[in-house]
């Protein structure tokens, strides 16, 4: 288990491998047992594995954090 960070409704998630539309980024919209995302690029949502997440993200952003 990823225990580097605390995921929260809100954050800026960066993942390993881009979305089709380019983009690494994804919010996280939803947290439990699976993830709801949104992708920063072209605003589409998937849901996915908690374990997913924290394998392939590289990089989080905390919700309110400037850039």
């Amino acid at each position: 288990m990823d225990t580097r960070w605390t995921y929260e409704v809100g954050d800026i998630v960066k993942l390993k491998k881009p979305h089709p539309c380019g983009s690494h980024e994804w919010e996280i919209l939803r947290v439990g047992a699976d993830f709801r995302l949104k992708c920063m690029g072209c605003g589409h949502q998937v849901m996915t594995e908690r374990k997913m997440v924290e394998k392939n993200a590289r990089a989080l952003k905390k919700a309110g954090e400037k850039i």
